[in-house]
């Protein structure tokens, strides 16, 4: 077959197949809009490879076709998460092929993955997580509503190892501070309940009363935390704010929220929490993807054994 370079528009039947699949994932899996993008793009650029090697509808492609471009992405210098994360795609969406009658066979079955690296994620240790807090609560003593604001996305950051945009998410009706939790929506719009301890708590009444009522304008809505100008924080500032907070703690790692969400994680296991528990915590659909904190915390007793030990 001559190949043709990809980009080109699909074939009818093709596009077709996966514009259903695209109001599949929208209105039956109920997905985000980013995690919509990610499966179409993915799907799409397997599409135009199959299209570039000749097939004009679904029932061409097999498990060799599928090969042939995970194999291009690794000769383009794909990384091995992102060429799994594809691969996962594609099993889903011939799958649903197959389920929906657009294909008698599935290809993507016998599609391996590619074993991706696990590095390990950067985390603070429990000193520099306690200098991060007791620096912002200092720097809320004059007041101001954002210093309050900032100490108590902070604490519940920490407390709860919530996702960032989950934390942007919050409603005030979303705490129950009489129980001390929090209801969280997370991926896949499903929503789980976090504990949260008595610190994080203290941080919440103090911006509740002290901090939120000074920010608030009529168009702030029921949101938890508001920006600057009173309406719904957004991820960016969020993530400004943990690195600005972070550069003050002396030899700590540069983290984004997402790093404190691994040094809550990381914390808990160090504690005794065990996998199950962790996993409910994070919202992880998969208990292998909480794992990799087992490994956080294992090369951590392997540092201070090395240190400590005289025959280490």
């Amino acid at each position: 077959m001559t190949e043709q370079p990809e980009g080109v528009d699909l074939p009818e039947p093709m596009a077709a197949a996966l514009a259903s699949y695209e109001r599949h994932l929208v209105s039956e899996r109920d997905l985000t809009p980013h995690s919509v993008r990610a499966y179409v793009g993915d799907v799409r650029a397997m599409l135009e490879h199959a299209s570039a090697l000749g097939h004009a509808d679904l029932r061409g492609i097999d498990t060799r076709a599928l090969r042939s471009w995970l194999a291009k992405q690794q000769t383009l210098g794909k990384a091995r998460t992102t060429i799994a994360r594809r691969a996962t795609a594609v099993r889903v969406f011939t799958a649903w092929a197959l389920r929906t009658g657009l294909i008698e066979t599935d290809p993507g079955a016998h599609l391996g993955t590619p074993r991706a690296h696990r590095t390990l994620p950067p985390a603070l240790d429990q000193q520099e997580a306690r200098s991060l807090l007791e620096n912002a609560a200092t720097a809320c003593d004059d007041g101001s509503e954002v210093g309050i604001r900032d100490a108590a996305m902070l604490e519940l950051l920490y407390a709860t190892g919530i996702r960032v945009g989950e934390l942007c998410g919050l409603d005030v009706d979303d705490l129950d501070r009489h129980r001390r939790v929090v209801r969280v929506l997370g991926k896949g719009r499903k929503e789980r309940t976090v504990p949260f301890g008595l610190p994080a708590d203290r941080a919440l009444e103090h911006w509740l009363l002290g901090g939120r009522p000074g920010l608030a304008v009529s168009g702030s809505g029921p949101a938890l935390f508001l920006g600057a100008r009173g309406r719904r924080i957004d991820q960016r500032a969020v993530r400004t704010m943990v690195h600005q907070r972070l550069a003050d703690v002396p030899g700590a790692p540069d983290l984004g929220p997402h790093g404190l969400r691994h040094t809550a994680a990381t914390h808990l296991l160090e504690g005794g929490a065990d996998l199950r528990t962790v996993q409910e915590l994070l919202g992880h659909a998969s208990l292998s993807t909480t794992q990799i904190y087992t490994h956080v915390s294992n090369e951590r007793l392997r540092a201070a054994y090395r240190l400590a030990h005289p025959r280490a």
